[in-house]
């Protein structure tokens, strides 16, 4: 059966601060709570599918507490919402969490720090396309770099819970180790390559690690490690293999050529500015191939996407 791709409600809501944590140098979890229609809404919530955040009326931190290299454009106002994906979504009788997983980066991601347990903030969606499970397939191929984490671990519990016949498996790809959005000790399974990865591993999925710089894992990019497990494995005639991606756009273009010439099924998931985030403001162009012509149309990362078949996406890069 094909997996529904959008949840059928989208709104504005106020969701509830449950926890914001630090987990790294730059990398935040945050923990929101959605009741009443919010919770129908985001209990629908699909993997791949995004929601924005408002942070204009929320406060920066102190000045000692803002990174050095972020304090000349740190009171710039946030006037529009910021787009994210959820890592995690618990649906329960009456209310939905979402875990939220971010890198401070600018002046809405500083304010996002601030907020704390029992804070409201506005939210809304869901928004846009998630990822879709097509039939017959028996291996999924995870693919994260970096900050692309997100909507995969959350494409994973829904492997686990609603395809438990399908095999997953994890590729996460960074510069270093420390660029890695995890939380958490990462053991090595013993005797092989792949990790027990703690986002992962609750969902009984093994990990492989690439970083650039060979702190960690495989030295190299995470699409080289993904076509070494391939020879490694042989290739599948019947195409029962699936990949899914999210990170950089480079990486993406990578991977979707890597998928083409091993002829493997590839949705990926592509991040642009998406200011409105409902297909309004047309800021958010991808290019895609035209059906049945050699030529080319602009479709909506916020509206169509932000999940394409990678077959149908023209990367420049």
């Amino acid at each position: 059966m094909t997996q529904t791709r959008a949840s059928s409600e989208k709104g504005s809501y106020v969701a509830t601060v449950l926890s914001n944590r630090r987990i790294g140098e730059c990398f935040w979890k945050m923990r929101l709570r959605f009741a009443g229609s919010g919770a129908r809404a985001f209990g629908g919530f699909r993997a791949g599918q995004f929601f924005q955040i408002d942070v204009g009326e929320v406060a920066l931190p102190p000045l000692d507490a803002i990174p050095a290299h972020l304090r000349d454009g740190a009171h710039r106002h946030v006037l529009l919402r910021r787009p994210f994906s959820f890592a995690e979504v618990t649906v329960g009788p009456d209310l939905t969490d979402g875990e939220l997983l971010y890198c401070v980066v600018g002046p809405a991601t500083l304010r996002m720090t601030t907020l704390a347990e029992g804070d409201s903030v506005g939210i809304t969606g869901p928004l846009g396309k998630g990822f879709w499970v097509p039939d017959n397939k028996k291996t999924a191929l995870l693919v994260a770099g970096g900050m692309g984490l997100p909507p995969i671990s959350c494409l994973a519990k829904t492997l686990a819970a609603e395809y438990p016949d399908i095999e997953a498996i994890a590729f996460l790809g960074a510069k270093t180790a420390r660029a890695l959005p995890i939380e958490g000790r990462l053991d090595q399974t013993p005797g092989q390559s792949t990790y027990a990865v703690p986002i992962f591993a609750q969902s009984g999925i093994p990990s492989i690690l690439a970083t650039d710089d060979g702190s960690m894992g495989f030295k190299g990019t995470v699409v080289e490690r993904l076509g070494q497990w391939l020879h490694e494995q042989g290739a599948d005639s019947r195409n029962e293999r699936i990949i899914y991606a999210c990170g950089p756009e480079p990486m993406l273009a990578a991977v979707a050529g890597f998928a083409r010439e091993h002829d493997i099924d590839c949705q990926v998931s592509m991040e642009r500015r998406m200011a409105c985030g409902i297909g309004l403001c047309q800021s958010c162009a991808v290019e895609c191939c035209a059906e049945g012509s050699n030529g080319t149309v602009y479709r909506l990362c916020c509206k169509d996407g932000p999940v394409f078949d990678a077959r149908d996406v023209v990367f420049d890069v």
